[in-house]
């Protein structure tokens, strides 16, 4: 029954990544069908950024409230829905229209099944649920290439991720049973089930506060990476587009496969363990931005970001039930992932008016401040919890 509803959560995680490399990957020819000015995908990704993190903040309340496997059915319906609209529009409007339950139905899947795996599975299983959304992100772009490459319309490859997401969606309905007969062992250990937990006294509880700050620091570090590396590489090391290119999916590639490879490890190592031995590759990657070396030695830098972070964000979630509790987890984890993309929609961007009004040099120190922002968090917090 367990192994069942693994399998059936890194289809849902599959099904999460998806959507989420898409407008990148065909803006150019979403911006000439809808004839609207290049930076209109911005607008796009800010209103699918706040439906995710309304969603996030309030989804703790949601799965005290329904559980788990209903608010998982509905957030997939809600994805399905959206993807859908994008698929029957040509019209910009509409597509942010659509974008505002594309943005919270993600937002609460990511919390929902996060949440659960951590409380029900080891940490491998952590590690291995975000590999499987780096295949998501990957099969994504694949299918909109295969589709547009055949003369198909963007459109028509929505409509198609549209279809799988109803078609899991009501795979899920089936599940139900499965969701209910696991979700108890988690009720039996909260302290009053029938207590809500406000927003207000969850921030009053110790060492939340840090633990937010921690995913906005983490978020900023891995998504200022994945958007300006390309950048750096190219106006600061003399790369050419196409090898910066290459060099930011290197990036992506190592972290995919750095999840993958980290599940094994953590039979021998915990999770802060992981998150020191990442942050410690991490912290190498930045000096050898830093230093004056050849210009290979900055895409090995790149890459080793990427693999760095690749055991920390899976560690940081898989930590959260034993830091603050079972009966608290999923209240802690809705606000933890909306600092997670409160961070990542904020702070990369502002990277991008440094790099403009200084220079694309600092981008290796902006990464190391935030790298000893989250140490410092971190040996704060472990004293805490």
């Amino acid at each position: 029954m367990t192994i069942l509803l693994l399998i059936l959560i890194y289809v849902a995680f599959i099904s999460l990544g998806l959507p989420d490399t898409l407008i990148g990957a065909i803006w150019p020819a979403m911006q000439t069908d809808l004839n609207v000015p290049l930076m209109a995908a911005g607008g796009l990704s800010v209103i699918t950024s706040l439906g995710t993190i309304f969603s996030s903040l309030f989804s703790g309340r949601l799965i005290h409230s329904f559980r788990t496997g209903k608010v998982l059915v509905f957030s997939v319906f809600l994805t399905a829905f959206a993807l859908f609209g994008f698929s029957r529009t040509d019209s910009f409007e509409m597509l942010c229209f659509f974008a505002i339950p594309l943005g919270v139905g993600a937002g609460a899947v990511d919390v929902a099944l996060n949440n659960f795996v951590a409380i029900h599975y080891k940490a491998k299983h952590m590690n291995w649920l975000h590999s499987f959304w780096g295949i998501g992100a990957t099969l994504g772009p694949m299918i909109m290439a295969l589709i547009m490459g055949q003369n198909g319309s963007w459109q028509k490859g929505y409509f198609i991720i549209a279809t799988f997401q109803f078609v899991l969606a009501f795979i899920l309905i089936f599940s139900l049973p499965l969701w209910r007969k696991l979700e108890p062992v988690a009720e039996k250990n909260e302290v009053d089930p029938k207590t809500k937990m406000s927003l207000k006294r969850l921030f009053q509880v110790r060492g939340v506060s840090l633990s937010i700050l921690l995913f906005v620091g983490y978020a900023t570090l891995e998504v200022t990476t994945g958007l300006w590396s390309g950048t750096y590489l190219v106006k600061k090391t003399g790369f050419t587009p196409e090898d910066a290119a290459w060099g930011v999916s290197l990036m992506f590639a190592f972290m995919t496969f750095g999840r993958f490879f980290s599940g094994f490890l953590t039979a021998k190592f915990s999770n802060r363990q992981m998150i020191r031995l990442g942050l410690s590759i991490v912290c190498l990657g930045a000096f050898l931005l830093i230093l004056p070396l050849p210009s290979t030695f900055d895409l090995i830098g790149v890459i080793c970001i990427g693999l760095g972070c690749a055991p920390v964000y899976p560690a940081m979630l898989h930590e959260t039930p034993k830091r603050f509790g079972i009966d608290l987890s999923k209240h802690v984890f809705g606000v933890q992932m909306a600092g997670f993309y409160i961070g990542a929609l904020c702070l990369p961007p502002a990277f991008g008016i440094i790099a403009d009004v200084l220079s694309i040099a600092y981008f290796p120190y902006f990464l190391m401040l935030f790298w000893v922002i989250i140490i410092y968090g971190f040996i704060r917090l472990d004293k805490i919890t």
